[in-house]
């Protein structure tokens, strides 16, 4: 699963500079502390010492900055996501690391460093580029995993392929969605393993 990129159109400048890293880092920062509405481009150009205008050469927005934070916090779900399904030697147990990892990491994110996952369940709210990207990388995870339990013979083959992974898809939606996932944190220790077995029984052949 390749990471989740912020949206081209709204970078400025060399992609490598330092400049623009040390642009987001202190924004990252800024935003943990004070949280992202509460931040303008003004307050990070005081904090990293340089003028509006220069922060304006790299990022064309607030939400800009914004964007390339929440790529990075996303990526982190994405590769906890890589880093299980990796280890399972079967498509169900693949599935199972799959709902698990994304949860499990996704909290954690929520209870360590809130105001920056209020970034992420910003971006979802709004549909951002990289929130958007992120739940096709999930996606994309959800098809190989099923393409593969059905020419394993583990899942049934009658229903269209992108019908069954949309269908799974949804009734993941409440816990891989950082704005839905706060309103479902009661449901965080039984929901993974109680779904994966509903939809592990709706894919039996």
């Amino acid at each position: 699963m390749s990471e989740i990129e912020s949206s081209t159109p709204q970078a400025r400048g060399p992609v490598d500079h330092s400049v623009r890293d040390q642009i987001v880092e202190a924004a990252e920062a800024h935003f943990s502390h004070y949280g992202y509405d509460k931040t303008t481009v003004s307050d990070l150009a005081k904090a990293i010492g340089f003028s509006k205008a220069y922060i304006y050469k790299f990022f064309d927005s607030k939400q800009a900055i914004g964007e390339a934070i929440c790529s990075k916090t996303l990526n982190t779900i994405v590769a906890a996501v890589d880093e299980a399904v990796a280890g399972a030697s079967t498509p169900t147990e693949k599935f199972r690391r799959l709902f698990k990892a994304m949860v499990t990491t996704s909290v954690e994110l929520f209870f360590n460093d809130r105001k920056l996952y209020d970034i992420a369940a910003h971006s979802a709210g709004e549909g951002w580029p990289s929130a958007v990207a992120y739940g096709q990388r999930i996606r994309q995870t959800l098809t190989e995993i099923v393409r593969e339990g059905r020419e394993v013979g583990e899942f049934e083959r009658k229903t269209p392929l992108d019908e069954t992974v949309h269908a799974i898809y949804l009734v993941m939606l409440p816990f891989a969605n950082p704005l839905l996932l706060q309103h479902n944190l009661d449901l965080i220790e039984d929901a993974p393993s109680q779904l994966s077995n509903l939809v592990l029984r709706s894919l039996a052949p």
